[in-house]
């Protein structure tokens, strides 16, 4: 069960690259629709699987060191290849707005937050603004998944409606759909004081170093 989450996580960038390939294939908006939601469950639950199933620190496979850039870069894929396939089956217009959003605006945070792309709280740059300022930093990051949410959820919703299914078939989902974002919406509300665990640990860090410095004036 340790190597579940690992699974979900290259099942979710196996599919992302299938998502990917489809869109330039004219594949219908059934198969993107299905490879996008399969894709998003493995998501959910992969963090789950694995703090519910950790590797002992002495067991811990090498690869795991790079498990956080390899999850982010899943991520981005299934992003990528959902928001390509609105663009070149859809809806080019609602698909270029959302790539102009993820290419300029969440790369220029990527660059602030962390000091690179594809950063992490646990490897960032020094001058990056999560070891400058870690509170305003975690605002931020709070912001954009909201706004990364809104995103996924208006082009799941282009790409639905695409679909040859039955209107009610159609309104089912969407209302489907409508009630796992209000969850996630809430769930990262929940989340607002633990961004990640190494998030936390680097706050504390941070408030450790800030009362020693004030002692030591």
């Amino acid at each position: 069960m340790r190597y579940l989450a690992d699974l979900l996580t290259l099942t979710r960038l196996i599919l992302s690259i299938i998502l990917i390939a489809i869109s330039f294939t004219g594949s219908p908006a059934e198969n993107a629709f299905i490879i996008f939601l399969t894709a998003e469950l493995t998501d959910t639950f992969d963090g789950t699987c694995a703090r519910k199933w950790p590797f002992p620190k002495d067991k811990t496979p090498k690869y795991r060191k790079y498990a956080a850039q390899f999850d982010m870069v899943s991520d981005v894929l299934l992003a990528a290849g959902q928001v390509l396939f609105c663009t070149l089956q859809v809806n080019w217009i609602v698909g270029l707005i959302v790539i102009i959003y993820y290419t300029v605006i969440c790369g220029v945070l990527e660059f602030i937050l962390y000091g690179k792309l594809f950063g992490h709280p646990d490897n960032c740059t020094k001058n990056s603004l999560t070891n400058r300022n870690f509170p305003l930093a975690k605002k931020i990051v709070l912001t954009r998944r909201y706004l990364y949410t809104i995103c996924l959820g208006i082009i799941n919703a282009f790409i639905l409606f695409a679909t040859n299914w039955p209107d009610p078939v159609k309104y089912v989902l969407f209302a489907f759909g409508c009630s796992i974002f209000v969850f996630i919406w809430f769930f990262l509300r929940q989340r607002r004081k633990h961004v990640s665990r190494d998030a936390v640990d680097i706050e504390k860090k941070l408030t450790t170093t800030a009362k020693k410095s004030r002692k030591s004036s």
